[in-house]
């Protein structure tokens, strides 16, 4: 064999592992993230046979993303100690053992418990899959593709979850969701086992700061169940103590980690640009497209009287669009930068809700739901390029932020645009998440590229850009 031909057999072998570690690792995160939406167009069957209220409902479809979001940054340090393969192969298995307990579910409060865990599990297992995504890809177009690659996977998982769970629930049960769940996870343990190479080297020893991170779940679910016990009609004093303990514990979070030995966010990360564009990016792309998605969900059930089938059928679009948002986002940041495809993504997802305002017929969701994952495929993969691309000490931290970010947009948008619906109209609550993504749009593009430049964590040797990655 020629030199050039053991080159070109090293090259190929190269991609061929770098593809199947990118493969195997959005997969984690493409079921990871599908968890959060599966339930939603299950939920009026699952409220059904449950004998549960519109408020226990809401529960069903936060508790996961309020877990998620809650201890993602716990969790990305825990990778640390432990091993980020080790973590995600146990999470896995936490999370097929939850699925099966939602799948016995006889009340609607073991249903709550199995959402709970699965978001646990998932929390444990995303930010780990993101560091190996970026430490084990390497630099250039593979590392680009493959982070493209893992924003399109949780962008076209939140998307695809309202399909799965409606037709499941049509042609089986609600209970098939948490089924499947199970064979997927099996499915993850063999191929993560067989293509992501162990865990090597001595671990990091620094001590995991329990108290911010107990503050910083607390303060997740809080903000979370305060909203959830206003629209399920609850007393508006405990609804509002609720909101009230989420915000003295998120104050609470901040102050004792900036005095913690080794915080959750570390210096270099609080001071980072890059990272607090992209948490704030995945917080509003996700806070403006999943609440008013499960809101439409309710609407094309409850309004227009369509089966879950019929209502997962007229949301595919927010399913294919997102694809193709995510698949053209690479190119298209590499063109007009980071801050203006972020902008871009946030207005047409204005678009799709100001739509679904105007034109609340099947066809006008149809619309809308299309424009929404245009705008949360290119958003996502905007937020996540410019929030991941920093120093590697804080590489894992930024994984968990990002994360975090995505999971308490969720959680907390779907809660209080909820409340919205539940409170006034579906037409109110879909003004609020227009003007909301208006704003967030306004602000990023208004934001200037020079910031980027000046942030420290803005090296060359980082192989970044304000522009995207090089």
């Amino acid at each position: 064999m020629s030199a050039v031909e053991g080159d070109k057999g090293r090259a190929v072998g190269r991609f061929a592992g770098s593809l199947a570690i990118t493969v195997v690792l959005c997969a984690v995160q493409f079921v990871d993230v599908l968890g959060v939406t599966v339930v939603i167009t299950a939920l009026p069957s699952m409220l059904t046979d449950l004998d549960a209220s519109t408020g226990q409902g809401t529960l069903v479809v936060t508790a996961y993303a309020a877990c998620f979001g809650g201890l993602l940054m716990l969790a990305s340090r825990v990778g640390d100690r432990v091993g980020h393969r080790r973590l995600v192969v146990a999470a896995v298995v936490v999370f097929a053992a939850a699925s099966l307990l939602g799948a016995v579910a006889a009340s609607v409060w073991v249903l709550v418990a199995a959402r709970a865990v699965q978001g646990v599990a998932a929390a444990a297992s995303v930010p780990s899959a993101l560091r190996l995504l970026t430490t084990l890809v390497p630099e250039g177009l593979a590392r680009r593709r493959a982070v493209a690659g893992w924003s399109a996977a949780g962008a076209a998982a939140g998307a695809a979850g309202f399909a799965i769970g409606g037709v499941l629930s049509e042609f089986d049960s609600w209970r098939a969701v948490f089924w499947v769940n199970i064979a997927i996870a099996v499915s993850l343990v063999v191929l993560i086992t067989r293509v992501i190479p162990a865990d090597q080297g001595a671990h990091q020893a620094s001590p995991v700061p329990w108290l911010p991170a107990g503050l910083l779940t607390v303060a997740a679910m809080s903000l979370v169940g305060g909203p959830t016990v206003l629209a399920e009609d609850g007393p508006v004093v405990s609804g509002l103590a609720l909101v009230a303990v989420g915000v003295a514990t998120g104050v609470g979070f901040w102050v004792t980690d900036r005095k913690a030995a080794a915080p959750l966010v570390p210096v270099v990360a609080r001071r980072s640009a890059r990272l607090g564009w992209g948490v704030f990016g995945s917080f509003a792309n996700t806070a403006t497209t999943s609440s008013t998605i499960t809101v439409a969900t309710l609407y094309l059930q409850q309004e227009h009287g369509l089966s879950p089938l019929r209502a997962a059928g007229t949301l595919v679009s927010f399913s294919v669009l997102v694809i193709v948002g995510s698949s053209t986002a690479p190119w298209l940041i590499g063109v007009i930068g980071w801050r203006r495809g972020l902008g871009l993504g946030l207005a047409v997802i204005a678009c799709g809700n100001a739509t679904l305002v105007l034109w609340p017929s099947i066809a006008g969701i149809a619309v809308a739901a299309g424009l929404g994952g245009l705008g949360i495929g290119v958003g996502s993969v905007a937020a996540t390029d410019i929030g991941t691309h920093v120093t590697e000490s804080i590489k894992a931290t930024a994984a968990g932020a990002i994360n975090t970010a995505a999971q308490l947009g969720t959680a907390i948008g779907t809660a209080v645009i909820l409340l919205i619906a539940t409170t006034s109209s579906a037409h109110h609550a879909w003004m609020a998440a227009t003007a909301c993504a208006t704003i967030a749009a306004l602000a990023a593009a208004r934001q200037s590229d020079a910031t980027l430049r000046a942030d420290p964590n803005d090296q060359a040797r980082n192989g970044t850009t304000a522009r995207g990655t090089t």
